[in-house]
């Protein structure tokens, strides 16, 4: 599963892939319980195994289940 962070005062945005296993409906709670208190970190584990630590108070949008579009080369993209 894959999410994307919007954060205020910044036109980045995170991607992160999640592992395979990854309920959505616990990642939503878990964020919403995160950004309900503002003074919290948001920590999320992706795919490799490495640990995010996101500000609460800094998050503008969350979008949870992103599909990656494919690249496409050549001239038939």
């Amino acid at each position: 599963m894959d999410i994307k962070i919007g954060f205020v005062d910044s036109v980045r945005e995170l991607d992160l892939e999640l592992p395979d296993d990854t309920s959505q409906e616990k990642l939503v709670a878990s964020i919403d319980s995160s950004i309900s208190s503002a003074d919290k970190l948001l920590w999320v584990v992706d795919k490799k195994g490495r640990q995010v630590g996101i500000m609460a108070n800094r998050v503008a949008y969350v979008v949870v289940g992103v599909q990656k579009e494919e690249r496409r080369v050549g001239f038939g993209a």
